[in-house]
């Protein structure tokens, strides 16, 4: 259903970008850059973490993983994830599905400069088969997102 949420979000902003859905998960970064024959670095995953009382959203390249030394310098305290139930809670959207679109509650949204370099990037759109296709600039643009360097 969280798709459906997606695609409304960005028919309600007038936004032109065709969701992609797959007969089968996509869920992994691993299966996603399979999919869609790229390379896993363009899949960009939507981690989320819990930052004292709130949760937020860190996207970053497929391959990328978080600096915990970087994490704790920009946010103050190590990473810690959410649980799939409280990403479920928090987004709407299940662990594999995650997305920093139509969120069920207000998150902030940072995206890890690891995304920057590449012309066309892959994140989610809400559920486990499907995703879409962006720059990262338009990807900046339409969440209002900071962006920050959290990974090694």
């Amino acid at each position: 259903m969280s798709v459906e949420t997606v695609r409304a979000y960005f028919r309600d902003r007038g936004l032109e970008h065709d969701i992609v859905e797959f007969g089968g998960s996509i869920e992994t970064v691993e299966l996603a850059a399979q999919a869609l024959g790229v390379a896993p670095e363009l899949i960009a995953k939507t981690l989320a973490f819990r930052l004292r009382e709130k949760g937020i959203l860190v996207v970053t390249k497929g391959d990328a993983r978080i600096d915990n030394r970087k994490f704790k310098n920009q946010f103050g305290m190590r990473a810690k994830m959410m649980s799939p139930g409280e990403v479920l809670e928090k987004t709407g959207h299940p662990v594999g599905g995650v997305c920093p679109f139509a969120l069920k509650e207000k998150l902030e949204i940072y995206l890890d400069e690891s995304l920057r370099p590449y012309e066309k990037v892959y994140p989610a759109a809400g559920s486990k088969n499907s995703c879409i296709k962006m720059t990262p600039d338009e990807l900046y643009r339409i969440t209002g997102a900071q962006w920050v360097d959290l990974c090694t």
